[in-house]
């Protein structure tokens, strides 16, 4: 009962929160964010969890009970963690808690709902991760969109309302076409009569779906693949499907930027791996090679965007483009080292993408503007923000002994030595190429902001920044560090999840 614990702790908050007056609603929500974040590290510490959630092995914290009857069908309230989704928890309430501190400056109205929220967001979060009934999963993957819809629309910028219908519009869309597709792959699956997502992958991998109005059922699972796939990737995002991202972080308050970038779009990838990468190996060996080149051009297209934009946000929200770009890579690799760094990935830059929105969220709050072209010389008024700020610039970059290295490292050499893919080390030293890019515009932004002479014209004076406003940054990077030093914390329980996916292939 350990991740009901998780979900009811952080929806009663979610309640309470909403209820209570404005002046203490950030310290409360705070307080209540501080229990599922210790209990899912508890969890993290005595997690034996063996093998992989879909296919075989014990799982971790694991409850099911039988809910509705759909007609033949059972729905299940059916949870369990894993060596994928357990660090994806984890990330999880952390993040969400240091989003809560990072909101103490920005918000200044209508606190109660906006920390009942983030609450609420963080309940489903873990919900998506760890629901193993597609049912369930979905209803806590649709949940999401709710409240981060309204913390776009009402605590956004001037665009907000544009910015928050598109991104509703987008993943909507897209969620109606994943959930479409899968339903019909389950009609169509012979003796199942569940939605439990174990069952349904021992289905496909034992013989896969029969014919279904016509259609044969190898075509069926090819569409399905392409449909949930393009659903998917608008989660993701990845080229074409990004354009909504970047409207919604310039839009979002800061705090809600920390989520989407930290946690949101990690909804897409490990989605991407469970459904696509998990029941579908014949259909991920068939479409390899237009994936991987969604994935390095998502890299580089991404990079490319980032570098013409003078907006400090734009360039964050493009860098996470081109970030996930690696992950569809090393999904796509089909090997240990790919898979497993991939996954590593999504919580690298769970954390580094979070870390960079505060810092630039901070930097905000000082200057009230976001403009490169309005900014120089802020290392000397804000010395501790801006070297945080530059320390998260170069875990970007891939920097050595930082968690971004790793990740990236991993999935280069899982991709190189793919056997699934063609030309594997053609797509992997075009992507390559992409850090060049996350360098060039990353050290060109740093320099016209941060460095130099001081440049802004302001009625008040820039200082220093608060402690409650860069202690969450001080974590995020002792994190990055942490996970870049010791990569083993996570690694090896991601690959015991991996290896039944890939086989058990190096």
């Amino acid at each position: 009962m350990m991740i009901e614990a998780l979900i009811a702790v952080a929806l009663v908050g979610a309640l309470v929160t909403f209820v209570a007056p404005n002046r203490v609603a950030g310290k409360l929500a705070f307080a209540i964010s501080l229990v599922p974040a210790a209990l899912s590290l508890w969890m993290f510490s005595a997690f034996d969890g063996v093998g992989n959630a879909l296919l075989e092995g014990d799982l971790a914290y694991e409850s099911q009970y039988e809910w509705l009857e759909l007609s033949e069908y059972t729905i299940s309230w059916f949870v369990g963690l894993d060596g994928i989704s357990m660090p994806l928890v984890v990330l999880t309430t952390v993040l969400c808690t240091l989003a809560i501190v990072s909101s103490w400056t920005p918000i200044d109205e209508r606190e109660s709902q906006f920390y009942g929220l983030v609450l609420f967001i963080e309940a489903n979060l873990i919900g998506v991760f760890a629901a193993l009934d597609f049912f369930v999963w979905f209803i806590f993957w649709e949940a999401v969109l709710i409240p981060m819809y309204l913390l776009i629309g009402v605590w956004g910028g001037p665009r907000r309302k544009y910015a928050a219908i598109k991104f509703f519009v987008y993943t909507n869309v897209a969620s109606l076409l994943m959930f479409g597709a899968f339903i019909a792959l389950v009609f169509a699956l012979p003796e199942v009569t569940t939605f439990a997502l174990p069952e349904i992958a021992a289905a496909m991998l034992a013989g896969g779906p029969e014919a279904l109005f016509g259609v044969a059922g190898s075509t069926l699972a090819s569409i399905v693949f392409v449909a949930m796939f393009l659903g998917f990737a608008v989660k993701v995002p990845v080229v074409p499907f990004h354009t909504w991202l970047p409207d919604a972080h310039v839009e979002a308050p800061t705090p809600a930027s920390v989520l989407l970038a930290g946690v949101l779009l990690k909804m897409g990838t490990y989605a991407l791996l469970r459904f696509n990468f998990t029941m579908f190996p014949d259909q991920v060996a068939a479409y390899s090679v237009p994936i991987a080149a969604i994935a390095v051009i998502s890299v580089i297209y991404g990079a490319m965007l980032a570098l013409a934009q003078t907006d400090l946000k734009r360039i964050v929200a493009y860098s996470s483009v081109s970030s996930m770009g690696y992950v569809i890579l090393g999904l796509i690799a089909y090997t240990q080292f790919g898979v497993g760094g991939a996954t590593f990935q999504m919580v690298s830059h769970g954390l580094i993408s979070g870390l960079m929105f505060m810092a630039v969220g901070v930097i905000y709050n000082a200057t009230h503007t976001r403009m490169v072209t309005d900014m120089s010389g802020l290392a000397d008024r804000m010395p501790v923000a801006v070297g945080i700020l530059v320390a998260g610039a170069f875990g970007y970059m891939g920097l050595p002994l930082m968690s971004g290295f790793y990740g990236e490292f991993t999935i280069f050499f899982g991709a190189f030595q793919s056997e699934l893919l063609e030309y594997a080390p053609l797509f992997t030293a075009a992507a390559m190429f992409g850090i060049v890019i996350v360098a060039g515009y990353l050290l060109f932004a740093l320099q016209r902001t941060v460095f130099g002479p001081y440049r802004l014209e302001t009625d008040y004076e820039v200082g220093r920044a608060p402690l409650h406003d860069v202690a969450p940054m001080f974590v995020l990077l002792g994190l990055i560090i942490l996970l870049g030093v010791a990569p083993e914390l996570i690694f090896e329980m991601i690959t015991d999840a991996v290896d039944p996916i890939i086989g058990g292939e190096v």
